[in-house]
């Protein structure tokens, strides 16, 4: 359903935080940014190292008109050098593409990109942060990963997905990132939840 249908009507308002990883998937991102900016939505992304590789800082910046974040060391809209006013202000978060690397990081406290470092200073008892996984069928099998996900689950992280599917490594398997109108899905849904208990 696109942006104006009753699916998107949460986002309006809201404030979500994107963060990207480094994954050919990142694509699908993209579109995510832009339903929830056309749908009304205060969207910031930022992005691992690794991910610029795939699509440039400004390809989201035109989406979300809003600067995007690339190093724990800039300071894009403020003096705060650990983002920590970005993280407490936002009513949802969600990683997509969640790579391998980027969920052991998650799991086990490593804050060296931006991405994790926003992350970790956001309270999940407030703030809902989904996960949405994308690697290789194999890459997404290894006991590492299913280790890593128990963990994120149960620190409170929600994951979505990932879809099965063709992969671009030319495999058919677990691991692809769920299509952009699931994503969007999910984060309304979400924020719904929130703004119903929020009223309650």
């Amino acid at each position: 359903m696109g942006p104006a249908g009753p699916d998107a009507a949460a986002a309006r308002g809201a404030r979500v935080f994107v963060g990207v990883g480094g994954g050919i998937a990142v694509y699908k991102v993209c579109t995510l940014v832009s339903r929830l900016a056309q749908a009304g939505a205060q969207v910031t992304v930022a992005m691992t190292p690794a991910a610029t590789r795939f699509v440039t800082p400004l390809t989201f910046q035109a989406l979300s008109a809003r600067p995007v974040y690339t190093s724990p060391w800039e300071h894009i809209e403020s003096q705060d050098p650990q983002h920590i006013a970005l993280a407490r202000s936002c009513d949802l978060a969600i990683v997509a593409p969640a790579t391998m690397d980027l969920l052991a990081s998650l799991a086990h406290g490593v804050t060296r990109d931006v991405v994790c470092l926003i992350l970790s200073a956001i309270d999940r008892r407030l703030t809902p942060v989904l996960l949405a996984p994308s690697m290789n069928e194999v890459m997404w099998s290894q006991p590492a990963t299913r280790r890593n996900v128990a963990q994120l689950e149960a620190d409170g992280f929600t994951v979505l997905g990932p879809a099965t599917g063709w992969q671009a490594c030319r495999a058919v398997g677990p691991g692809r990132l769920p299509e952009p109108e699931d994503l969007l899905a999910a984060v309304c849904d979400r924020l719904a939840q929130r703004r119903s208990g929020a009223q309650a």
